[in-house]
């Protein structure tokens, strides 16, 4: 039987589809991504926390769920958009399928959707409040749920994705990186253990203090999800050990980085989520298509020259991709190197944080 779903936008737009998933009404920023493959990996990558994800590409859930491919414990985001839901996936390594996956975590899911048009409508309009059901309500209700919800930017989503106890990864690796975990994916660790590197899986608020007794020989900004600007505890143990150890981030990092010295933080009208954004070094000239998922960027015009440069820009539309301290052993990164999903040009970077770690 065909379960009708319905999704409604802060103004007031009401599209209806078809049901999968878990059945529920769940509310988030509605935001797109634009990969071809990847639906696992964007599901569970916990920078999705506190937003409903549209997949452009039209068809989802024909090569199925594989845990292998999880960028966390479960899925994060808060309800999925489809144009057409795969109920038939075929793969040697799928356990199950896209609706039994959402409904194992209790998520919504709506097919049938023109995504070619509500992409463009975000495009257009910038990312929109919405509000997702796959059970019975009220049209007048879930317009309602969908205006009345808090923007983006007054959640505090990263403490619903950060590890509440510290975790300690392969003691017996001579180096070690300390990461502050603010919604680190899976790829992030695994690109370090390959390197023969330990990992000590921090919560975003651990006191300077209590991270210098890790013994670490450098500290990684995660990734993670909402307004970088709340994390304040991130952003005060990024200034305290800036003269202590080598310091690295990926997306988010970046931003909490930019933030510890002094510069600004703005929301993009749509931001950049996919596998396909053109990013250039700009010291090697190289351009590189990267994995991207973020809705906020660094101010270019806040950053303080004599202090940071600014080493990557996107080719699209010009954002800040990358930075690094003119005389501290700090460097960020807006893309993601470790992609899952996504191209592994930039996968490289790692070696670079390595290497800093293993000079200084």
């Amino acid at each position: 039987m065909v379960r009708e779903a319905k999704l409604a936008l802060e103004d007031g737009t009401l599209l209806r589809g078809e049901g999968f998933g878990f059945e529920t009404v769940k509310s988030g920023e509605v935001v797109f991504a634009t990969g071809m493959t990847g639906y696992v990996e964007a599901l569970t990558d916990p920078s999705y926390k506190g937003q409903i994800l549209m997949l452009t590409y039209p068809l989802q859930g024909n090569y199925g769920i594989s845990s292998r491919w999880y960028q966390s414990d479960g899925i994060k985001a808060e309800g999925l958009i489809v144009r057409e839901e795969c109920k038939k996936p075929s793969h040697h390594m799928a356990e199950k399928t896209l609706s039994d996956f959402l409904e194992e975590y209790e998520i919504p899911g709506i097919s049938g959707v023109d995504t070619r048009a509500l992409t463009i409508k975000i495009r257009e309009k910038g990312t929109m409040k919405g509000a997702l059901a796959t059970e019975d309500i009220e049209d007048d209700e879930l317009i309602r749920l969908a205006i009345e919800q808090p923007d983006i930017r007054e959640l505090d989503l990263v403490d619903k994705v950060s590890v509440k106890e510290p975790k300690v990864l392969h003691e017996e690796y001579n180096d070690r990186i300390a990461i502050i975990d603010c919604g680190t994916k899976n790829n992030i660790i695994k690109a370090l253990l390959e390197r023969e590197v330990s990992v000590a899986l921090l919560p975003y608020n651990t006191s300077p203090d209590k991270i210098l007794e890790y013994d670490p020989d450098a500290i990684l900004v995660s990734n993670g999800p909402g307004d970088p600007t709340r994390v304040k505890e991130a952003i005060e143990t990024v200034k305290r050990l800036s003269e202590r150890l080598p310091i690295f981030g990926i997306c988010f990092g970046q931003q909490i980085i930019a933030l510890a010295f002094n510069a600004k933080i703005y929301k993009m009208k749509f931001g950049h989520r996919g596998a396909n954004q053109p990013v250039k070094n700009l010291e090697t000239g190289e351009v590189a298509i990267t994995s991207q998922n973020h809705g906020f960027a660094v101010d270019p015009k806040s950053i303080d020259e004599k202090s940071i440069k600014i080493t990557h820009l996107n080719l699209n539309d010009g954002t800040v991709e990358g930075i690094q301290h003119r005389e501290l052993p700090i460097m960020a990164v807006q893309y993601h190197p470790e992609a899952g999903p996504g191209p592994h040009d930039t996968y490289k970077i790692f070696d670079k944080f390595v290497e800093i770690m293993r000079e200084y």
